[in-house]
């Protein structure tokens, strides 16, 4: 009997030692497995960095949009807010006459800003998150954000602003407005996926009287290649459109608008192509609203932005100031920050001065460059005496000879207005022409 049990013991200690082998060998599999599928997944992922370090050396990465700030990629830099301020870091180099090498592509740019600003938005000061200060809104939502270190206003889809202004009616009967427009990477497949801002101008009558009705008003449609604009004129419908196919397959990128109104006339530049040109508008503009869309309206996940605004009273030709003062003073020369170099849209200045000297051949010119008073003196007199050289310079290369022009650098001692508003900042960096 004991020696029956003592068999029957040993079989069930061999049978149970069997059990856990089996189960040590399952236990080793597993972990087998999972070592291999954690080295699969490492693996894949030192596989995808690669691809995504190949593939960036190759393509351009598409901003993300992370709420209140805009990125882009970091390989970009971008040290220039795309405004003309002074110098206010004195550690900075500043060039000799820089002049930019885009220049030659506006070589037949005719627009010419407005004499006195009367509203600006560098965006300057302005928290991001936050609505931009000096606009109201219309319609939708806007805020201020950061794109490639630069203050911008980031749209909503079909968001409309218009500027915070003193008075209802602030359009001259002749006036300019220019700002930077962002288009980002559109698409095109089954449905074609596109981007636009929608600029509406009213008069404020019976029509339209608030600016809670602007979005309903007939809209002047502006791509990133061209304009279109469909509306009644006088009672008839008139359609007016141009678009220039070459500037087609730039994307993303910023484009320069410029408006200009004199009396009846509507003209609208899209970087240094004039896109469209309307000789009767049929009514005198007193107000305008912006809106960014991207069409088919659900598409959201594009960046829409706009930096640089502003809006100029027009004024008498050029050559008739000269005639009259002595001489003349524009603010639509631009330049980079805390740099002489001469911004593209400025060309359409300089190339209007670069006619009339060629018209009237005894007229010569002392240009002077100044600055507000942001920074430090000594800064901003040099820099302003180079601003002034690198004009100089453009002028030359446009055909003018050297001996006809002087330069000289005021820096901010000599205001024509206080430095306390954007407006007046603006005002007092200027370039004046002074006939010799």
């Amino acid at each position: 009997m004991k020696f029956k049990t003592l068999i029957l013991a040993f079989i069930f200690v061999l049978a149970a030692g069997n059990a856990q082998a089996q189960l040590l060998k399952k236990l080793k599999k597993r972990v087998e497995r999972s070592v291999e599928r954690k080295l699969e997944e490492k693996t894949a992922k030192e596989t995808d960095k690669a691809m995504d370090t190949i593939l960036d050396g190759n393509k351009k990465k598409k901003p993300e949009n992370d709420e209140t700030v805009i990125k882009e990629d970091e390989k970009e830099t971008n040290t220039d807010n795309g405004n003309e301020t002074s110098g206010n870091q004195n550690g900075l180099d500043l060039n000799e006459g820089e002049t930019s090498k885009d220049l030659k592509l506006w070589s037949k740019y005719n627009f010419v800003p407005g004499d006195k600003i009367i509203f600006q938005d560098d965006l300057v000061g302005e928290e991001n998150g936050e609505f931009p200060s000096r606009w109201d809104l219309v319609k939708g939502n806007v805020e201020n954000a950061s794109f490639a270190n630069e203050p911008i206003i980031n749209f909503d889809n079909g968001s409309i602003i218009t500027p915070l202004m003193e008075t209802d009616e602030y359009l001259p009967e002749v006036f300019t407005m220019e700002f930077d427009a962002y288009y980002d990477q559109e698409v095109v497949s089954v449905y074609s996926y596109h981007q636009l801002y929608r600029l509406r101008f009213w008069d404020g009558d019976s029509y339209i009287t608030l600016p809670d009705k602007a979005g309903s008003y007939q809209p002047i449609y502006v791509y990133r290649y061209g304009v279109l604009f469909n509306g009644t004129i006088k009672g008839q419908r008139k359609e007016y459109k141009s678009f220039e196919t070459t500037m087609m397959d730039e994307q993303p990128v910023w484009r320069h608008i410029a408006i200009a109104f004199n009396q009846r006339s509507l003209k609208i530049f899209v970087d240094e192509y004039r896109a469209i040109n309307i000789p009767n508008l049929g009514f005198m503009p007193k107000k305008v609203s912006i809106e960014g869309y991207t069409h088919p309206y659900g598409k959201e996940n594009f960046t829409i932005a706009i930096k640089n605004i502003r809006i100029a009273e027009g004024g008498k030709a050029l050559y008739d100031r000269v005639m009259a003062d002595g001489k003349f003073v524009t603010r639509g020369i631009l330049f980079d920050v805390n740099k002489a170099t001469i911004k593209p849209e400025s060309m359409g200045v300089i190339n209007e001065v670069a006619r009339m000297m060629q018209e009237h051949p005894d007229l010569n010119f002392n240009i002077e460059g100044h600055t507000d008073s942001d920074g430090n003196d000594d800064y901003n007199q040099r820099l302003s005496e180079q601003r002034a050289a690198a004009v100089k310079e453009a002028l030359i290369n446009s055909g003018i000879s050297e001996a006809r022009m002087q330069t000289t650098g005021k820096g901010e001692s000599v205001p024509i207005t206080e430095n306390n508003t954007p407006e007046g900042k603006a005002n007092n960096r200027r370039v004046e022409f002074i006939k010799l």
